[in-house]
This record gives structure tokens, sequence and C-alpha cells, in this order.
């Protein structure tokens, strides 16, 4: 392939063919890639999830970012991210793009590369997808189907007065990360695992599951949006609101080592720059030793960083005592 540098002598069912080798199926759909429609089925006694997300180029990512790999393996991760939220275990996926003419079938090699990739990791499969020509930049849109037995999935709606209010992993750093990025910083100079936590986030899948098959947990999200804001979903899904203590955040010596240097906290960043990818989640105070046990299990730290309260609304404290009042709670695109 090294004689193509676009799509344009390829064409669209070389380009399918080049998707599906790059995608091994070890446990393969009844139906997958090859006809008009998949046929799934879930295993029995599971309910299947959907979850669909969309990346524009412009909007959601910039091809002079980083490798096409990483954001290949983002792509998938963000939807992953959506099961793990609900505890469900990754099946199957389905790849569609759209392509400006001209594009560097390079590019477009390691996108796949890189999805591959992640797939693999959670053994999850493509079964499908589209393909077709852009006139505004690359588009990628991924659906990603799950599963779990109904009594385990978990939702936004169950957090209950009271409840200890969760994070999993470090909070901010992606979104210092493409601070840094949007700056002029690349991989390679300084600052790379800032950079690499925006590029190729982690979707937190087995914590999700595990979470879900302790029955540990009231409700869960994944903050793709930032903290307040996705918290601010499960207090409207639940009818309650919260109360977070800015002191107890999770966060990385590296943005530490970034607030250090700043002239004051940024706490926009860590509670309102999104895409951490991480788990929040709120769940008795009874079972907090039993929640750190899990993750150790699981290999990711989690922490506690608040309250559910009756306030039908999410309140940040600063270290101070005093009340945050963010420029924005969360990313939003209109």
């Amino acid at each position: 392939m090294a004689v193509e540098s676009s799509l344009s002598s390829l064409g669209e069912f070389g380009l399918i063919d080049q998707i599906r080798a790059r995608f091994s199926q070890p446990v393969a759909p009844e139906l997958g890639i090859g006809d008009d429609a998949a046929l799934l089925s879930p295993a029995p006694g599971c309910q299947t999830l959907v979850s669909t997300d969309l990346l524009a180029e412009s909007v959601h990512f910039d091809l002079g970012f980083g490798p096409a790999h990483l954001l290949g393996r983002k792509s998938l991760a963000v939807n992953l991210s959506d099961i793990a939220s609900m505890g469900a275990i990754p099946r199957w996926f389905f790849l569609s793009l759209a392509i400006p003419a001209g594009f560097p079938l390079a590019t477009i090699e390691g996108l796949l590369d890189g999805l591959a990739e992640q797939a693999a990791s959670h053994n999850c499969i493509l079964a499908g997808g589209d393909t077709c020509g852009s006139k505004s930049g690359l588009v990628i849109s991924v659906t990603i189907m799950g599963e779990q037995r109904p009594e385990l999935i978990l939702k936004r709606g169950g957090a209950l007065l009271d409840d200890q209010v969760w994070v999993s992993g470090m909070l901010g750093d992606s979104a210092l990360g493409l601070k840094l990025l949007m700056e002029g910083k690349r991989l390679g100079q300084s600052d790379d695992y800032l950079m690499q936590r925006q590029l190729d986030p982690t979707p937190r899948c087995t914590l999700g599951q595990k979470l879900a098959e302790a029955g540990l947990v009231n409700a869960m999200i994944d903050i793709s949006d930032g903290l307040l804001a996705d918290l601010g979903h499960i207090g409207e899904q639940s009818g309650c609101g919260a109360e977070i203590q800015l002191g107890q955040l999770p966060l990385s010596p590296a943005f530490q080592a970034y607030a250090a240097n700043q002239h004051a906290f940024p706490w926009q960043l860590a509670v309102c720059g999104g895409e951490d990818y991480e788990l929040c989640f709120t769940a008795p105070a009874v079972n907090h030793q039993a929640i750190l046990q899990l993750a150790k299990t699981a290999g990711i730290p989690v922490t506690v960083v608040g309250k559910v309260t009756d306030s039908r609304h999410v309140q940040a404290m600063l270290p101070d005592g005093t009340i945050f009042k963010p420029s924005a709670s969360g990313y939003t695109h209109f």
C-alpha cells in the first residue's frame, strides 16, 4: 500500500477490505461484515446497551495534535467509556467514516490500526459500518453495543441522600493536555503525560463491570463533560444534588506541578474541563471499604470527593470553605 497517497485509487470497496482485514473476530457474530445487516445475539439473560459518539474534525479533534493511531484509539475509547459507566461488557461496534477527497491513505491506515488495537484490548468486535465522502473534514462515527444482566446495569437515576460521591483515576489532566496542545506543544517535547491523557484516554471498563457485579453502587456516569456537569446529570435523574470538596480531588503530580506555577489554581480545568473519561459514582458510606478493596483489584485508584444532598444542584467548595463559581459547568456543543 506504500504506493498509495490517497483513497482515490483504492476506492470504497478497497477501503472496506482494508478495514475488514484489520479487525480479527475471535468470536464472530452470527452475521457480520459483508451482508446488508449484522445479526447479533446477546448472552442468555442479558440486555443490550447501545451508545453512539460522533467525532468531527476541527470540533472534536485536530489531526495536527498527534498521530492518527491515537485518534483511532480515542474514537473507540469514548464509546467504551459509556458502556463502562453502566457496568456493562462491550461486545460489538459499528464504524462509519466520512472522508474528504484526496485524504491521505496513511492517515486512515493509522486511524484503523489504533481502532483495531483498542478493540482487541477489550474483546470488542467490529460488526459493520459505512463509508462516504465528506466536504467538511474527516468525520468518525462509532456505535457500540454492550450487554449485562438487567439487575446489574447501573444508571444515573439511583443516587440516594448522603451517598458518598466517588471518582476514579485523576481529574483535569486531559483538559490541561488539550490546553497545552492548543498552545502549540506536541508529544515528544514536554508534558507528554498530560497530552497523552487528552489524546489517548483509558476507558474504565474493568472497574465499571466489577462495581456493577458487586452491587455496591447506586448511580454511575462517565466524566466526559466535566465532573460538575456530569454529576449534575446524576442529580437530575435522581432528584437530588451534591456537594463536592475541591480539596479532595485526585490530581496528578503533573497537574499539581503546572498549578504551582499559575497565579490562581486551575480548578476550572479539574472539574469543568471534561474528557477525563473516568467514572463518577455514588454509594452508601457503609460500602466505603468494600469499594476501596474492589478498586484495588481492578488496579484503579478511587477517591471520595463529596456527598449527595437534597439541594437539587451541585455545589463545589474551595479548600478555604467558600463556594467555587465556575465560568462554565462543563463542555457544551451549542
